[in-house]
């Protein structure tokens, strides 16, 4: 059986997916964070080319977002937690940056793609863990700085392979936004940011030699199925939980889930 065949690993994808849908539900995350690592891990064991392999574990991890952000957006919908106001000023200007990260991604190397995600997750988990509060007079911007955030917000999770709720969340509680409002938000924001992403790079994907076979651009295709019919199985009992858990306590657990896939991340690289 040829070593890139994806009849051996179709479990393990489906596993991966039942854990991201349940991190997605209860934290508001695509699951990109917690995604990309573990894909890199998965592919290189598999042997697929290691100048390509980040970049693969990103364009498949935005791909399969679009569907697990949709399970979670409903989810959270549903109880009342999406500020769609946030959510309309802010998606425009997201999908443009998206896109503009997802062709800068492309000239770097898997390495460099690496680095940057390590130490932006780490940044991400030290600031919720010290939990700093927040003026009490801090509000949101006006729709410029949010349309500007928007951009921003679009590059860098696009160079990082996640929605961009480890970027909202902190952003939103630090506005002065309450978490359960922070979670269902981002995930909608999250949306926008993983079709522009994918389409991204399905687009700077095409034409790349030595790719594995089952690649649409630099997303592969078996993964993607396995952790698309995992993830809509385990969202609803991610959000649930939520909703049953203290605000101080969602915070925490997102401060060591982030953690921990940095230093996974900074062992691979060392």
């Amino acid at each position: 059986m040829e070593v890139w065949s994806p009849d051996w690993w179709w479990l393990a994808y489906l596993l991966l997916g039942l854990l991201i849908g349940f991190f997605a539900g209860l934290l508001g995350l695509g699951g990109g964070v917690v995604l990309v690592p573990l894909l890199v891990f998965l592919f290189d064991l598999q042997h697929f080319p290691t100048d390509r392999l980040v970049h693969l574990a990103l364009g498949t991890s935005l791909a399969s977002i679009v569907f697990t952000n949709l399970s979670s957006v409903r989810a959270h919908h549903v109880r009342g937690s999406v500020r769609w106001e946030i959510v309309r000023d802010v998606a425009p200007s997201v999908v443009v940056g998206t896109l503009l990260g997802t062709f800068f991604a492309d000239r770097l190397s898997s390495r460099y793609l690496a680095i940057i995600f390590t130490l932006f997750v780490s940044y991400a988990s030290l600031q919720l863990w010290l939990d700093r509060n927040p003026k009490p007079t801090r509000q949101l911007p006006g729709k410029w700085g949010l349309a500007l955030g928007g951009v921003i917000l679009g590059a860098v999770s696009s160079l990082v392979g996640v929605a961009g709720g480890v970027i909202t969340i902190p952003l939103l509680m630090r506005c002065n936004v309450p978490i359960r409002n922070c979670i269902g938000t981002a995930a909608a924001i999250g949306l926008p940011i993983c079709i522009g992403g994918a389409a991204g790079y399905i687009v700077t994907g095409f034409n790349k030699t030595h790719l594995p076979p089952l690649t649409l651009g630099y997303v592969y295709l078996p993964a993607l199925l396995g952790l698309v019919v995992g993830s809509f199985m385990t969202v609803p009992y991610g959000a649930h939980i939520a909703h049953r858990i203290s605000a101080g306590g969602l915070k925490r657990i997102f401060a060591i889930v982030l953690l921990l896939l940095a230093a996974k991340m900074a062992w691979s690289l060392f």
